[in-house]
């Protein structure tokens, strides 16, 4: 049983989320101000909104359960995103001078490949941070569920319902606002969690003597190299310049403070991925025969002080509240600017489009909340969300940023060839040799933009075809 103080902690973090998000919503008048706010952010905000964005339940919980079952080596592939953090910081961020009047993908896009690019980025963004958001809200009902014995379904509304009220009212400004909060809490509470049960179970040497030797090696008895190679690419390529993390690339003060926020946050994803990991193995020290699932609410319950329990019950709480209310604030931007706006045949008054991004905030919860009874695993949801973007967006994105301009053809055609590859490979074929079928989807994306630019890349370019 948790203690009242414990409670009391976690109480104090809830109110003070809903109270800050609520503070940062006042005077949003239309969907520039929703999507990037005043484009002022410092490299130190830059850092903890982006790094608040993307931990979350997979890379915490999902993390601990796959170490408990597979060893190191999951932390080893989770560093596949660490390193592509490290090279958006150092080629991507300085080249988004460019793109500065853009508030989403899709204004990129456009540029490079017509209105086709604006409305599949759109799509593709949306399905993705639906999957993402399911997966996070599928660990807050377990986070409520298992630490506050709350039912599933009232943590999901109680959890989920907060962060919907102010992201919708506040947008970015919300969503950063609570982010810094929220990643201060789990910069500190994680790491202390580990700390404590470590100490719980004997120390490090008592906690490494009790660990499966093919644990402790690379790629351990569960993966092939080419299955680990494959899972650190998926990792690598999946989230890569998704909608939320784009974002973050637009809001900054100029592109040094971009960069440098992009390159802090890949640096600490290293480190915080061995934490959340070696709470898998602290906990299987322990308790060999236990669900994986439930590694950490284990070392929560057996191993954590009064006092502690509660700010990593609020740590836990608020990765699964960050990474959620990025991808519904993005979710919300995309739909409106990639996919409705390019629908409408009449330019929409300012009004009219913060309030279908608002209106699509609570259609895209529902949607989060059906994709987390369907899958069961949090990091299973986040791989299966990574289908809908990295083979057809990807390449295409990076090339746009680069200053990369064809046809719609040729688009089109990349985006047909890496998600048919991926389709058939994945789930047609069932990833022969342990290789992904994202990754395969990825390298048919670009195999097939090269030669489509090849047969057809001397055609009209689509900024002339149609103004943008």
């Amino acid at each position: 049983m948790l203690a009242n103080i414990d409670y009391l902690i976690v109480i104090v973090y809830l109110v003070s989320v809903m109270g800050l998000g609520l503070y940062a919503s006042r005077g949003i008048k239309n969907l520039n101000q929703y999507a990037v706010a005043g484009r002022d952010y410092t490299a130190p905000v830059v850092f903890a909104t982006l790094s608040a964005a993307f931990i979350g339940g997979g890379f915490t919980l999902g993390n601990a359960e796959k170490v408990f079952m597979w060893g190191i080596v999951n932390i080893f592939a989770l560093w596949g995103f660490s390193f592509k953090e490290i090279l958006v910081a150092k080629y991507i961020a300085p080249r988004m001078q460019a793109h500065r009047d853009a508030i989403s993908i899709g204004d990129i896009m456009v540029k490079a490949y017509g209105k086709p690019g604006r409305l599949v980025s759109g799509i593709c963004g949306v399905l993705l941070c639906i999957g993402i958001i399911g997966a996070q809200v599928g660990a807050m009902g377990y986070v409520f569920e298992t630490f506050l014995n709350i039912s599933r379904i009232w943590g999901i509304i109680l959890g989920c319902g907060t962060l919907i009220v102010y992201v919708t009212l506040g947008g970015i400004r919300a969503v950063v606002i609570t982010e810094i909060l929220q990643f201060v809490i789990l910069a500190l509470g994680l790491p202390l969690a580990l700390v404590f049960a470590v100490i719980h179970a004997g120390g490090v040497e008592s906690v490494l003597a009790r660990i499966p030797v093919d644990h402790l090696t690379i790629p351990g008895a569960h993966l092939s190299w080419v299955a680990f190679i494959s899972l650190f690419l998926t990792f690598m390529l999946g989230e890569t310049l998704v909608p939320p993390y784009l974002q973050r690339l637009l809001i900054g003060k100029d592109i040094h403070h971009i960069a440098r926020g992009t390159l802090w946050s890949g640096l600490f994803s290293i480190p915080f991925f061995a934490i959340t990991g070696c709470l898998g193995l602290v906990a299987l020290a322990m308790q060999p025969d236990l669900d994986p699932n439930l590694a950490v609410p284990y070392l929560v319950k057996t191993a954590l002080p009064v006092g502690i329990v509660g700010i990593v019950i609020a740590s836990i709480i608020c990765v699964v509240m960050s990474s959620a209310e990025s991808f519904l604030n993005a979710a919300s931007v995309a739909f409106t600017n990639d996919i409705v706006k390019p629908l409408m045949k009449k330019p929409l008054e300012a009004s009219q489009e913060l309030r279908i991004a608002k209106i699509f905030t609570l259609f895209c919860g529902i949607g989060a909340v059906i994709m987390a009874v369907k899958v069961a695993s949090v990091i299973d949801i986040l791989i299966y969300a990574y289908h809908f973007w990295a083979p057809m967006m990807v390449v295409p994105l990076v090339a746009a940023i680069f200053g990369f301009r064809t046809s719609t053809k040729v688009y089109l055609t990349s985006v047909i060839c890496g998600f048919v590859s991926m389709w058939v490979w994945q789930y047609g074929l069932n990833n022969p040799y342990g290789l992904e079928g994202l990754v395969v989807g990825v390298i048919m994306n670009i195999v097939s933009l090269y030669v489509a630019q090849k047969c057809w890349g001397n055609e009209v370019s689509p900024v002339l075809e149609e103004s943008v």
